[in-house]
């Protein structure tokens, strides 16, 4: 697992080992961020269910402003600072430990970018969504991965399904706010 492109370019990644873990294969991670590339300059990005770091990170190294990192698992978050330590980016980052739909529920941030790659089969997207939709700027997207075969809603608060991606067993939604 690599930083693809940007200031951390070509970077190793730190992952979690592990049949729980199932990082966003180089692949995916390139095509999802082909889509958002002109909305990550200047960014506030949120990477909630954030495993190793891996997508908040490339937003990083591509120009955003700040990435928030949320995870339930402190080996995960742990990941994630030392991530962050190895490109650099600990003063453009912060962490929270804890679950991430009481994180949204509670937090009084806005972002422009949001991903949300839970673990799979759990419905976390289905409860993080509607919450997500207040915290997220007017211009800004809300990025999933799923299994392919998982449905998403095609509403969420003012924010609509825009896209879907497949990349094999892996699908890439994406929202925006309805205009």
């Amino acid at each position: 697992m690599r930083v693809i492109t940007g200031e951390a370019r070509g970077r190793r990644l730190v992952t979690l080992e592990g049949d729980d873990v199932r990082p966003t294969t180089d692949k995916v991670k390139e095509g999802m961020f082909n889509v958002i590339q002109f909305d990550i300059p200047g960014s506030r990005v949120l990477d909630l269910f954030a495993g190793s770091g891996q997508l908040g990170i490339e937003a990083i190294s591509r120009g955003a402003k700040h990435c928030c990192f949320v995870d339930a698992s402190k080996r995960s978050l742990d990941v994630v600072k030392e991530n962050l330590k190895a490109c650099g980016f600990e003063k453009r980052a912060s962490t929270f430990l804890g679950d991430s739909i009481s994180y949204i529920t509670l937090s009084h941030d806005t972002f422009d970018v949001v991903f949300l790659d839970p673990p799979y089969r759990k419905q976390l997207i289905d409860k993080a969504l509607p919450i997500l939709a207040s915290k997220v700027s007017d211009g800004g997207i809300i990025v999933c991965e799923t299994a392919v075969e998982e449905e998403l809603p095609e509403t969420a608060g003012e924010f609509a399904l825009t896209r879907e991606y497949k990349y094999g067993k892996i699908k890439i939604t994406t929202y925006r706010k309805n205009k």
